[in-house]
């Protein structure tokens, strides 16, 4: 097992940082009173678990896995980071188990962006090929299959942070866009909304993805759809793994339908760098391959750090949710002088809610802030209260039938 830095002697609370994470979210942690475990790889089996059970907090990226049945032998955990995007790393069951989850939906927007313009200047232009060839000793000055992309199609799939951001990077090169989205999108600028998948890849001279990994995206790109593609275009993924046929783009590639492919994420990747990797696209003319890359400059993964590091700090001091992708969307303003803050998760079933205000009448305290909100199958609520020195109140809220998760803030 690696050796883990500790940030200091404390031992509760903790927080556990892997792969990297940039250090500003452990000084960040730190000065909240977190104990901070750091990992620069991805965990192994044994590692996640081992610190998962001791943890308040675990931050990761896009390589741990967290799965449901890890998440029901940590009973300390109270909240997870997801220093990325996306949060499909974390398994659904979190909300149920009381569970929010926090990510950086718009951290690293202009790093991938920006990387994507740049790899289709790149196939256009055949760069990739020109440099390894120089590489190897051979000089080829010619012009063939080198292209501006001022007056070329570029059509986006998703339309979102990412996908539109590159929509008004490249009109500024003076390319047109056409996009598609399952969702109704607003245009930005001079873009075309297409009304479906098809008519994007009939139409552009280059396809951008930019889509979540969810069920529908799972294979959205394979043998059929590359047949769709005008001959020569040519397609870009820097969004998921599994969202592209690898084999099926490798045998588009060497018929020379597809003119050329930049792809940073595969459907498997190394848990840490320095490892083996094969892919069927490897050794292809005109691909571009990169590991994963497209929001790691230091730029996005310090914007990433201080974002969700703030948002865990704030729902361990506060409580408060309303940044958080899977749970119901609570807030308070901060707490006044003298009073508690008892955070409660539970079942959204009739009468939890007069059952603790019965409780806390009882016991003659008095609620001076509240805020509820729930979902299909669990409610959330922040209740200011009087101070109290009767520890059977807690210990009453706790034990109700319905409660999943329940502590005080901070």
């Amino acid at each position: 097992m690696q050796k883990l830095k500790h940030a200091s002697e404390t031992t509760k609370p903790r927080v556990a940082l892997f792969e990297a994470v940039h250090p500003v979210a452990a000084t960040i942690l730190q000065e909240h009173g977190f104990t901070v475990d750091s990992m620069n790889h991805s965990p192994s089996a044994q590692e996640l678990a081992d610190l998962a059970k001791t943890s308040t907090l675990i931050g990761v990226r896009s390589k741990t896995k967290l799965s449901a049945q890890l998440l029901r032998a940590s009973p300390e955990l109270t909240a997870i980071g997801c220093f990325c995007i996306g949060t499909d790393q974390v398994d659904p069951s979190a909300a149920a188990l009381g569970i929010p989850i926090f990510n950086a939906p718009f951290s690293n927007t202009r790093s991938v962006a920006e990387m994507t313009l740049a790899e289709i200047i790149c196939l256009s232009r055949s760069l990739f090929q020109k440099s390894s060839q120089l590489h190897v000793g051979r000089w080829d000055k010619s012009s063939k299959n080198s292209r501006e992309v001022r007056g070329r199609t570029l059509g986006i799939i998703g339309y979102g942070h990412i996908g539109s951001q590159l929509s008004v990077l490249a009109e500024s090169l003076g390319m047109r866009v056409v996009y598609f989205d399952t969702a109704r999108k607003l245009a930005l600028g001079n873009a075309q909304s297409l009304p479906t998948l098809d008519a994007v890849l009939a139409t552009a001279d280059f396809v951008s993805l930019h889509v979540p990994d969810i069920a529908s995206t799972r294979g959205l790109i394979g043998a059929a759809q590359l047949k769709q593609m005008k001959p020569g275009a040519m397609l870009v993924n820097n969004s998921r793994g599994k969202v592209v046929d690898l084999v099926a783009l490798a045998a588009a590639l060497k018929s020379g339908h597809v003119g050329g492919a930049a792809v940073d994420v595969f459907p498997e990747e190394p848990a840490e760098n320095g490892a083996g990797f094969t892919t069927p696209l490897a050794g292809l003319p005109n691909v571009i391959l990169t590991p994963h890359i497209g929001g790691s400059t230091e730029e996005a993964q310090e914007a990433i750090a201080v974002d969700v590091a703030e948002k865990l700090a704030r729902f361990w001091t506060q409580g408060g949710t309303a940044a958080s992708v899977n749970f119901p969307q609570v807030d308070l303003p901060n707490m006044r002088s003298g009073q508690v803050r008892i955070l409660h998760v539970h079942q959204n079933v009739p009468g939890v809610l007069s059952k603790m205000h019965t409780l806390l009448a009882q016991a003659g305290v008095n609620i001076n802030a509240e805020h509820l909100q729930s979902d299909q199958n669990t409610s959330y609520v922040i209740l200011d209260v009087d101070a109290f020195q009767d520890t059977n109140i807690m210990s009453a809220l706790r034990t109700l039938p319905e409660t999943i998760r329940m502590r005080v803030a901070g």
